[in-house]
């Protein structure tokens, strides 16, 4: 009765969101594009976005980010349950991880509009050496400080890639100036890879819990599955977001050049 419950406050979000979005926002036209300018076919527009160098390199970041947040939100309840002995408190501990990421949300923009992306893409890492930490020295007072970091951290990974991704857009329209409708293909690829990441994460979890003998329901799993469960929340997350934060410091599209390109939009507007 309670899923159901759930169910049907969260279908109806899903439509006050859709009635928002259809009755709040108005569609508008590309105010850089001349009228001689054509919509990029989704093909071809589709090559163009996989060779845009700036694009290429903030999806496989992210995408990795993306995997690692997802192993550690999808393992999370397991672990506390199994691995932690935190049964009773892992409730409690994702309402802490929901409510530091809403909140710290605005935080994160005042930050990124200060000292820029790159800069609040470290806050990302945070999460690492509370999380090992957590592995190493399962208690209840660390586990809610490591919820509380771990939000602040997923509100960063889920704030940054929408905030960067307007910049690549932006470059491209500089780059390809006769061409327009791109928006579309750009967001709608990072949607699909998102989506991807998620997929991933939840194989590679499905796959390591199911190789070393995780049987649903039982109070005790074995030893190999507990540590399976430390390495999905501990080590492999740290890798992935070592990884995907490497591969965005060469990122090409600084502050300076952000602003260059909105002054050269202007001009061409």
């Amino acid at each position: 009765k309670v899923y159901m419950i759930a169910a049907g406050v969260i279908a109806g979000v899903y439509l006050l969101g859709i009635v928002v979005l259809f009755l709040g926002v108005k569609e508008r036209d590309d105010p850089y594009a001349l009228n001689s300018d054509r919509a990029i076919p989704f093909c071809k527009g589709l090559a163009l976005t996989v060779k845009h160098g700036p694009y290429v390199k903030l999806t496989a970041s992210f995408l990795l980010i993306s995997t690692a947040v997802q192993l550690e939100q999808g393992n999370f309840v397991l672990f506390c349950t199994h691995a932690a002995g935190l049964r009773n408190h892992f409730q409690y501990l994702v309402v802490t991880i929901l409510v530091s990421a809403a909140v710290s949300v605005p935080f994160w923009q005042k930050f990124l509009q200060r000292f820029g992306r790159k800069c609040a893409a470290c806050g990302i890492s945070w999460m690492i050496p509370f999380a090992v930490m957590l592995v190493t020295i399962p208690n209840l007072i660390l586990a809610y400080f490591v919820a509380f970091v771990s939000g602040l951290s997923i509100a960063a990974s889920l704030l940054l890639p929408w905030s960067m991704l307007p910049d690549v857009v932006d470059n491209f329209r500089l780059q390809n100036p006769h061409g327009k409708g791109h928006e579309t293909i750009f967001y709608s690829s990072y949607v699909f890879f998102t989506k991807m990441s998620a997929g991933i994460g939840l194989g590679i979890s499905a796959a390591g819990l199911e190789f070393t003998g995780y049987k649903p329901g039982i109070c005790r799993q074995s030893d190999d599955v507990i540590l399976t469960l430390k390495l999905l929340i501990g080590a492999v997350p740290a890798i992935l977001i070592l990884l995907g934060l490497f591969i965005l410091l060469f990122y090409p599209i600084t502050e300076e050049s952000r602003k260059e390109t909105k002054l050269a939009l202007e001009e061409l507007r």
